[in-house]
């Protein structure tokens, strides 16, 4: 009896992963839309990706990455350099390089290919939404193909797609935030109105007083640790410019103006994004190649514990789970699934993110077929519920960055012994923060500044 529910769970599965409609869903699932069901799927994919980048990049798989015939010994195109690169730091990072390269290169074709689709009749619909097989078994194709692409110049001129890609991704990241923020705080608004006003508003007021609590204590520990009194310039104005800012935007939520036009508006969504906005500013110092002003956390806390010599950090090691990695990787986790099942009544964001308005996981579509199973509702026979072309954009913009955080923001020296930070990678993170402040900085204003325009 096993066998028979295996095997007929396995024919289920076939017929989604190689039919052109969406998957079924389970009797446990909640009734969602074939929009929601695509947008997780793929985000599945670059989430697959990314471990297997994370698995590579793992101490100990040096060794069995360096038996891929030709990938390190003898594989560099680089005169003079046959044979002397480090293989027991560069195969990590040329790993992670290629399979970023092969997610990129995955949903740039699933971006071009979707460009003005209009609505589910149109034929490119059936390949969003389906043919999940031929999908994966294209992307392990890229990724293997990938891992043959001689090196040349190939790194450095693919470490500047990643630099390019981040900052756009760590903006878009942002909106998401701020998205995530408005949808909050307007959740608890609404129950504070239903019901035990007291409760709600004083939680609403908690977990305000915490983020400006972290945004502050930031800005004091980076002050402490990460300048110098006659070092450390950049990092003075970047801290300070940051939280000025934080400052400013968090005004401006709650000037009587704003709050008449966008009632939800307040310190919750201000205090969350200067707390985004404080991790982007740690992380661009963290990337900082002067070691005077770049401390690594684990010499601190050694420093704090047992006073003594300053443990010097080792830049040609790749250590993804140094810990502006690790909160780089968790809010990156948390983007990406908040992209694929986000419901938002917020206008602006859903402008900026090419969505509608209240689409994601919802008790309201339902459809149970003659045999019991739950699936899918095609909701977009009318309209698209989003931009199949931009969503896919943006998860090439995140598999540049999760890339780049897995690989520390380092770029090989020239003698490809060792990797290093640069300063172009502090610029790129601290001018995404600044554009990023300046985009919830329109999310307010913009009713006030374009006041003939609906944002009801």
């Amino acid at each position: 009896m096993g066998a028979c529910l295996a095997l007929g769970a396995l024919g289920s599965c076939a017929s989604c992963l190689c039919g052109s409609a969406s998957c079924l869903l389970s009797s446990c699932c909640p009734s969602t839309t074939n929009s929601t069901v695509s947008r997780l799927a793929f985000s599945f994919l670059l989430l697959l990706g990314t471990l297997v980048s994370v698995i590579m990049i793992l101490p100990g798989m040096e060794g069995h990455l360096k038996q891929i015939p030709g990938f390190c010994l003898g594989g560099t195109a680089i005169p003079g350099l046959d044979n002397k690169v480090n293989c027991d730091i560069m195969v990590g990072y040329k790993s992670v390089y290629r399979m970023g390269f092969a997610l990129t290169c995955f949903f740039f074709l699933f971006t071009i290919i979707m460009i003005r689709v209009r609505n589910s009749k149109d034929p490119r619909a059936a390949i969003q939404n389906g043919f999940w097989f031929f999908k994966f078994l294209l992307l392990v194709g890229l990724a293997v193909g990938a891992f043959f692409i001689p090196d040349g110049t190939f790194n450095t001129v693919w470490y500047y797609f990643g630099l390019v890609g981040s900052f756009f991704f760590i903006i878009t990241q942002l909106i998401l935030l701020v998205d995530f923020a408005h949808s909050w705080n307007q959740s608890w608004l609404l129950k504070a109105e239903e019901g035990n006003t007291k409760c709600w508003f004083a939680a609403l007021l908690s977990f305000t007083f915490l983020f400006y609590a972290v945004a502050f204590s930031a800005v004091v520990l980076f002050y402490v640790f990460y300048t110098k009194p006659d070092d450390c310039t950049e990092h003075k104005v970047f801290i300070s410019l940051n939280f000025i800012f934080c400052i400013i935007v968090s005004i401006v939520a709650i000037l009587p103006q704003v709050q008449e036009a966008q009632p939800t508006s307040g310190l919750l969504q201000a205090s969350f994004i200067s707390c985004y906005t404080m991790y982007v500013t740690w992380s661009a110092m963290t990337n900082n190649p002067n070691r005077q002003c770049n401390p690594s956390l684990l010499s601190l806390v050694q420093n704090v514990t047992t006073p003594g010599p300053t443990p010097t950090q080792t830049p040609g090691s790749v250590q993804w789970w140094d810990a502006q990695s690790i909160v780089g990787l968790v809010i990156f986790l948390f983007c990406t699934l908040y992209a694929s099942i986000r419901s938002s009544t917020n206008t602006q964001v859903n402008k900026l993110m090419q969505t509608e308005d209240h689409q994601g996981l919802t008790s309201d579509y339902s459809s149970t077929g003659e045999d019991g199973v739950r699936r899918a509702v095609d909701n977009e026979e009318e309209a698209v519920t989003y931009n199949y072309s931009f969503f896919h954009f943006s998860l090439l913009l995140a598999s540049l960055y999760i890339m780049m955080t897995l690989t520390n923001w380092y770029m090989p020296d020239t003698d490809y012994q060792t990797m290093q930070s640069t300063m172009p990678a502090v610029w790129v993170k601290i001018c995404s923060s600044w554009l990023g402040l300046l985009i919830y900085l329109w999310t307010l204003v913009a009713p006030l500044v374009c006041s003939n325009r609906d944002f009801s």
